[in-house]
C-alpha cells in the first residue's frame, strides 16, 4: 500500500509557493513502511512533465544504485524539499544560429524550501523511516542546516535531530526532539557533471546498504 499525502496539505504547498518561478507539482511516493526515505532536491523538467520523482537519466542512475544494494523503487519512498520545478530563463543558441529563451533548472531558494516544508515534515513524521538518505546538498541542508556539505559527509552515518517548520506564520525552522539516522550521498545526476565521483557514489551506496542491514537486524 502506498503512502498518500493529504490533498489539503498539497493545496497549502501550492498556495505557499505562488508567485515563484516554478512549475508543475510532484507528489513523491512509495510504501507506508519504506526501507529508505530518499530526499532529493526539486523536480527537473522531466519530473514536472510526468509528475513523478526521479525520471530520465538521473532516475536510471538511482535505480542502478538501489539495485546494487538489493532494493527497487517499490522498497523506498522518494521525495524532495520542493515539489515544483524551479526554473530560470536563459538564452540558448540553436544550430540554425537563432537565439531563443529557454527554461533551465535551478536550485530552489530558501523561500521555496519554506513553502513546501510542511509536506516534507509530514512525510518524515508519518513514515518514520529507518534511514534518511539526502541526495545532494539541498536535501542534506534542508534536514541539518547549512553547516553540512555532502562533499564532507557523503557515506557517513549521522544521528541527529532534523529541521522542522513549526510555525507557518514565522516561517522558522526548529529542531525536532527526536534524532534521525541519516546517510547522505551525492545526487544521482552528479556523475554526469563529474564522472570522477562515480566510485565514491558506488562506495556510498555500499555503506547505505551496510547500515540498513545493521539497523534491521
Amino acid at each position: 500500500m502506498h503512502f498518500q499525502i493529504p490533498e489539503k496539505l498539497m493545496e497549502l504547498g501550492k498556495k505557499r509557493i505562488e508567485g515563484h518561478a516554478v512549475e508543475g507539482f510532484v507528489r513523491g511516493g512509495g510504501p507506508l513502511k519504506p526501507k529508505l526515505l530518499l530526499v532529493g532536491e526539486a523536480p527537473g523538467e522531466n519530473e514536472a512533465i510526468q509528475s513523478k520523482p526521479f525520471v530520465g537519466r538521473a532516475g536510471v542512475e538511482l535505480d542502478k544504485s538501489l539495485e546494487s544494494i538489493g532494493l527497487t523503487r517499490e522498497d523506498v519512498y522518494m521525495t524532495s524539499p520542493v515539489r515544483s520545478r524551479p526554473y530560470q530563463w536563459k538564452k540558448k543558441k540553436l544550430r540554425t544560429g537563432e537565439v531563443i529563451q529557454k527554461k533551465y533548472n535551478r536550485a530552489p531558494n530558501n523561500q521555496e524550501l519554506l513553502a513546501h516544508a510542511p509536506i516534507l515534515d509530514y512525510e518524515i513524521d508519518q513514515l518514520d523511516p529507518v534511514l534518511l538518505v539526502p541526495l545532494g546538498n539541498v536535501g542534506l541542508q534542508r534536514l541539518l542546516g547549512r553547516g553540512y556539505k555532502v562533499s564532507e559527509w557523503n557515506g557517513k552515518l549521522i544521528t541527529h535531530p532534523i529541521r522542522r517548520l513549526t510555525n507557518l506564520e514565522t516561517d522558522e525552522f526548529n529542531w525536532t526532539q527526536k534524532s534521525y539516522t541519516i546517510v547522505p550521498t551525492f545526487h544521482p545526476a552528479a556523475v554526469f557533471y563529474n564522472p570522477k565521483l562515480r566510485p565514491q557514489v558506488e562506495e556510498n551506496w555500499k555503506q547505505i546498504g551496510y547500515f540498513l542491514k545493521k539497523m534491521e537486524n
